[in-house]
Formats: C-alpha cells, structure tokens, sequence
C-alpha cells in the first residue's frame, strides 16, 4: 500500500507537469488549429532561466527560500512569455494567411532555432539543479513520507490549472479566447480583436511552458538543451489524450498520463515507461480519436 501510494503522488506530481505543458499545446490550437511545436523549446528555456536565477544568481540564499523562489516563479514565466509573444509575431503572425503547411514548416524552423539558441548560451553540457535550493524535508501521506518538492509542485500545478479554468470561463477576456476559437470571423464581428486574442495566447501558453520548466527542474535537478523534446511529445500526448483544444482536457490528460507512466514504470518495467505513454497514445488515436472529453473539443477553450 505505501509503495502505491509513493507511486500515485510521483505519478500526479509528474502529471501536473505534463498537463501545464499540455495547456500551451491546447490553448493555441483551439484558437489557431495548429500545433506550436516550438513549445518543447520554451519548456526548456524555462528551465535554463530557473537555473540561472535559482543556481548561479542564488536567488533563494539572496532573498529566502519563499521570496527567492517567488521571484524566480515570477521571472521565469515572464520571460519566457515575452519570448513566446516574440516568437508569435516573427513566426506566425506573417504566416497567419498562409498555407497550413507554412505555419508548420515555421514552427518547426522556429523549434531547431530556439534549441540551438538554448546550447549556445548555456553550453551543451548538462547541468544541474543543486539538492539544496528547498528544504529537504518530507510530509507524511497516509503514513507516507513523501518529499516537500513532489508536493509543492503538484500544489503549484493544481491551482494554476484552477487559476487559468477561472480566467477562461469566468472573465470577458476568457471570453474573447473562447470566442475566437469558436469562430475568428464571427468574434471579429462582434468586436473581438482576434490578433490580440492570438497574441494572448501565445503569451499564457508559454508563461505555463516555462513555469513547468522550473519545476521539472527543482524535481528531478539535471536539465539538458534537448530536453524539451521528449516532455514537450508527452504533453502532446497528454493533449490528444484528454482532446486537443480543451482546456480540461489537457489538464485530464496530463494527470492520466503521468499515472499510467508512474504505474507502468512501478509494476511493467521502467524500460517500458516511455513505451507505455506512446502505445496508450495510439489506442486512444484507434478508439477514441476526439479525447476523452469530446464535446468540447476545437471548439472551446
């Protein structure tokens, strides 16, 4: 029993991870059907940054392990949000009545950009988190000691899911997006400005990119330039899984995914961990092609 818990708390805590990478997947193609595949990129540019607040500039020994870590929260999703709303005005903006397949071609383009951009400034080696940045202290589950930073992250990961379900159903802005992924040309004849909505999104989406890269940072500790490419597949994975397009669905699909990856790792074999995401990926793409949550899939955010 304690085993299955240790592996449910990894398996959400990696869940939430998945699920905010998966929110910037979802929340662009519900507005612009297409898939930001440079997204993984700014996943780890989040990660470098975290690093280079948290570990190089001491953020936590300067200012305290709270407000040192807020500032780098802060900072993190800020920066990589600017980088996001760059990269939506250089690579997609112009692109924005194209052929499908430019916009594709772009976002691939722009993905090897930033990878490349990400190892010459930081180097190709790979580097590390320090154990030491929070305290190394447990909290007790069910009588299971579990690690302060597993739950912090889930914690973290909850209410900014919470946090973005309530600005997309509960505000006129949320509104706006909702609209335009509902249909550009009718929000624009309500008086939506669609490119400002776009712009949006392509700052919320990596905001969310980049603070799941500092967590995966503070979680697991080493980092590398290439990383965003297998976490940024999962989270499309976990898009796909809860149903490409819908806020909810992403964050379902996350959650889902990082249990069955914990799970199968615990009691298959860690060699089948990454098997398992991907053949879970094509049994859903087989039988149930719109997600889990179909109804509102490419239509609502």
């Amino acid at each position: 029993m304690d085993f299955f818990i240790q592996q449910l708390t990894n398996g959400l805590t990696v869940g939430g991870i998945y699920a905010l990478i998966a929110l910037g997947y979802t929340m662009v193609y519900g507005v612009m059907k297409l898939i930001n595949f440079a997204h993984g990129e700014l996943f780890t540019l989040g990660a470098y940054i975290g690093f280079t607040l948290l570990v190089t500039f001491n953020f936590t020994g300067l200012f305290g392990t709270v407000i040192g870590l807020g500032f780098s929260v802060i900072l993190v999703s800020c920066l990589v949000a600017v980088a996001g709303h760059l990269l939506e005005r250089v690579a997609y903006r112009p692109l924005r009545h194209s052929d499908r397949l430019a916009a594709v071609v772009s976002a691939l383009g722009a993905s090897i950009f930033l990878q490349n951009a990400i190892m010459l400034k930081w180097g190709a080696q790979r580097l590390a988190y320090k154990p030491n940045i929070l305290p190394n202290v447990s909290v007790n589950i069910f009588g299971q000691p579990m690690p302060f930073i597993r739950i912090l992250v889930f914690l973290v990961a909850v209410f900014v899911m919470f946090g973005l379900y309530i600005f997309i159903n509960r505000t006129r802005t949320g509104m706006a997006i909702r609209a335009a992924a509902i249909d550009q040309g009718a929000a624009k004849l309500m008086g939506i400005d669609v490119s400002r909505v776009i712009a949006l999104v392509f700052i919320i989406g990596p905001a969310l990119g980049g603070l799941a890269g500092l967590m995966a940072g503070l979680l697991y500790g080493p980092i590398n330039f290439n990383m965003g490419q297998i976490y940024g597949l999962k989270a499309f994975t976990a898009a796909i899984i809860g149903g490409i397009g819908n806020i909810q669905g992403a964050m379902v699909g996350g959650l889902l995914l990082g249990l069955l990856e914990s799970m199968g790792a615990a009691y298959i074999s860690v060699a089948w961990k990454d098997g398992i995401t991907f053949m879970v990926l094509i049994v859903i793409l087989v039988f149930r092609p719109t997600g889990l949550l179909p109804e509102r899939v490419a239509e609502k955010l």
